[in-house]
């Protein structure tokens, strides 16, 4: 079989690829007699014609599984070459390296027979042109194939039938661990990570999803044991912040319930974008699980809570369209959602909002035929008058169960500060240990060896510090923590029990309460609208069965939309003065807003001026030297600027008039204005510079007597040096 006679100058003329690969990065590691009987083969080919110069070595496949030419990069660039006639013989120690199926081997074999291309194993040389040849390498490579197939037959058969006794040593979720006997598993010996996986389980029934447990944790400041190495039961636990996929796994993993469980998954070969097989896992059902063996060791709840669990957080999650399910309760004022169905198809009703705010709900069916070439939905309604009618019947049904209800609900919240708190002492507990841990590291060691003590000192000071902070928030939770009730509270409570509806309305009740609350009792309510008599059907279904029926009406009360009377009032008075649209400034720039919510304009002024019979704005009958005008023609009327007249009212030099803030300043021009305001000073005036220097005072004391009267001013309006002019009653005055 080691004929050589095969071998031609065409074959030596092309190159020697020698093919070294392991399945695993074990037998690289371990089986290395393997890996260098592999790279020997370069001896073997240049003993058999090749130069050195001509022989190739391709390892790029180490670790990787022949069973398929996934992730061989090595084997594909083999191909290749052996496609486009640049190799003259393939060396291999057994065939089952290059291939371990045979549709690779047979793809292989047929490139080699079309390029003249020979197979080498430790056996002999082979042409797989030739009949004979190809005869025995197809058989060598079904037998690869089989060999593969058996071994992992006999693999999983053996880890599928320790499995189904429940002996098999996989990977535990923190919390638990291993045993010394065959498939014993025990708590986790740590009291502190027992009590926070505790609490989570604990908490789930009341706060009813994973995510309200995950923002309890973080919420009470806890944190999540994380075990790095899996696969040591005596690794140190460190402690992290919990995350929302750490508390849905440990509420949706069966060994916290006491169960033994195998075969979770499937790996399912498929194609991708690129037509390459790749591989995936795929998550099964409970009912095609392999192995599950309920009561196999203690757990932190039993079977039986772990299945409502898994019920109630598949109902969390939104359902498709057309399919069961409530979905998870939201924080919208919809109370309804996710329990209204339409009376027509049975089907799940979307949630709309309305209003200014989007604060008034109301509900519709998605699915709807065609009218007329329009799409028209089955029905569409608002939602406060059938969510009153529901409620009212839900508080009539609960009445009998209030007054407990109220005392569960105080103890339970008792009871959730109370597993805090439990975790917390934990906490301060395993704190201490640590830093009394890190202290007899640091007292044992050599004094002398600085090098060794500065770390363990760092590191005792870390452990102090952080005993500290545990026993600081121990405290401040402890002071947080709600008093146990006295029998008055107790009874005030149960009296508050009794009027259930004041509970209800209560601002400190949220809407997602509500829901809770709801969902208790209620599992659907399906609703049918009757157009034609304005009416709506509600089948109440109950938890347990029963139904109830109610009928509501959909007729609309009409709002009474009227305008406060403040703001007539205030109309009334700026009519007299102001125009429609200067009325429309004032009113918006005081924030008010008309009986609809929208902005003031002229044209609404002027229809709400109609509807009371307020006369509108006429011009003032006044004589022409005492007309009341706005800043802007005052200034005009004056010859100064607006500004000035402004700066003149704010320093109190006149007056003037505001019928409301927000109006326009009005100032009456009289004689005594209009001779505040002239071309040129009178002789011995002065500007306020030297005004202040005559009299020896500040500016402002200036003003000040101006204002009072004690000093005459007047305004220059023309002229290079406009402003004041103050006549200073003193026989220094120098004329201007």
């Amino acid at each position: 079989m080691s004929d050589t006679s095969k071998i031609t100058g065409s074959h030596l003329r092309r190159a020697a690829v020698i093919y070294v690969r392991q399945s695993t990065l074990a037998q690289i590691d371990r089986n290395r007699e393997s890996t260098a009987r592999q790279y020997d083969l370069v001896t073997r080919a240049a003993g058999l014609g090749w130069p050195r110069a001509g022989i190739r070595v391709v390892d790029d496949d180490q670790g990787v599984s022949g069973a398929s030419t996934a992730g061989r990069s090595g084997f594909a660039e083999l191909a290749a070459q052996v496609g486009l006639g640049q190799v003259g013989i393939v060396l291999s120690l057994e065939v089952s390296r290059l291939a371990r199926n045979n549709a690779d081997w047979y793809r292989l074999l047929d490139l080699a027979g079309m390029t003249d291309t020979l197979i080498g194993d430790a056996d002999g040389v082979y042409h797989p042109a030739l009949f004979n040849d190809r005869l025995l390498l197809g058989m060598k490579g079904t037998m690869s194939e089989a060999e593969l197939h058996i071994l992992r037959a006999r693999l999983e058969g053996g880890i599928r039938n320790k499995a189904a006794r429940g002996e098999l040593r996989r990977v535990l979720p923190v919390g638990l661990v291993w045993g010394e006997a065959d498939g014993q598993i025990l708590l986790h010996p740590d009291e502190a990570v027992r009590g926070v996986i505790a609490a989570i389980f604990e908490q789930f029934p009341t706060r009813g999803s994973a995510r309200a447990v995950w923002l309890w944790l973080k919420d009470q400041g806890l944190k999540l044991p994380l075990q790095r190495n899996v696969y040591d039961p005596t690794a140190e636990i460190v402690w992290v912040e919990p995350t929302y996929t750490a508390v849905h796994k440990i509420l949706t993993h069966p060994a916290y319930a006491g169960a033994y469980v195998y075969g979770k998954t499937r790996f399912e070969r498929h194609l991708d974008e690129h037509g390459v097989v790749q591989v995936r896992r795929r998550a099964l059902p409970q009912d095609q699980w392999q192995v599950l063996i309920p009561g196999h060791h203690p757990g932190y709840l039993d079977w039986d809570t772990y299945q409502a669990n898994q019920a109630r957080i598949g109902a969390n999650t939104r359902p498709r369209a057309h399919q069961p399910g409530t979905g998870a309760i939201r924080e919208g004022c919809a109370l309804l959602q996710g329990l209204a169905t339409c009376g027509v198809c049975g089907r799940k009703l979307a949630v709309l909002y309305q209003g200014p705010a989007k604060a008034t709900p109301g509900y519709y069916c998605a699915t709807g035929s065609l009218v007329n070439g329009r799409g028209v939905f089955h029905m569409r309604i608002g939602g406060i008058a059938v969510e009153r009618a529901v409620v009212d019947t839900f508080l009539a049904a609960l009445a009998p169960a209030a007054l407990q209800a109220c005392l569960a609900a105080v103890q339970q919240l008792e009871d959730g500060h109370d597993t805090a708190l439990a975790q917390w002492r934990r906490e301060v507990q395993r704190a201490r240990y640590t830093a009394g841990k890190a202290e007899r590291r640091y007292r044992a060691v050599d004094p002398d060896n600085r090098l060794v003590a500065r770390g363990l000192e760092t590191e005792w000071e870390h452990a102090l510090g952080a005993l500290a902070d545990a026993e600081s928030e121990l405290a401040r939770r402890e002071a947080a923590r709600p008093k146990t009730l006295t029998d008055a509270e107790r009874a005030a409570i149960l009296d508050l029990g009794n009027h259930l509806d004041q509970v209800w309305a209560a601002p400190t009740t949220t809407d997602k309460d509500r829901k809770h609350l709801l969902r208790t009792l209620l599992d659907e309510v399906n609703i049918t609208v009757d157009r034609d008599n304005a009416r709506a059907q509600l089948l109440l279904r109950w938890k347990g069965g029963a139904i109830s029926e109610l009928t509501v009406s959909t007729k609309r009360a009409q709002p009474r939309i009227r305008t406060d009377e403040d703001t007539i009032d205030l109309l009334r008075r700026l009519a007299v003065h102001y125009p429609d649209a200067v009325i429309a400034g004032i009113l918006n720039r005081q924030g008010r807003h008309t009986a609809r919510g929208l902005s003031y304009t002229a044209s609404r002024v002027q229809s709400l001026r109609h509807h009371y019979n307020i006369p509108c704005h006429q011009p003032d009958q006044q004589p022409q030297d005492g007309p009341v005008l706005p800043i802007a023609d005052a200034a005009t009327e004056l010859g100064v600027a607006p500004s000035t007249l402004h700066r003149w009212l704010a320093d109190g030099f006149i007056a003037g008039e505001q019928i409301t803030p927000g109006a326009p300043w009005r100032i009456r021009i009289t004689n005594e204005i209009r001779a505040l305001f002239v071309d040129t000073a009178p002789d011995g005036w002065v500007v306020m510079q030297d005004a202040t220097k005559l009299l020896g005072v500040s500016r402002q004391t200036v003003l000040h007597r101006v204002k009072r009267g004690e000093l005459e001013a007047v305004h220059v309006r023309s002229g290079r040096r406009k402003g004041l002019r103050i006549n200073v009653p003193s026989p220094t005055n120098t004329p201007f």
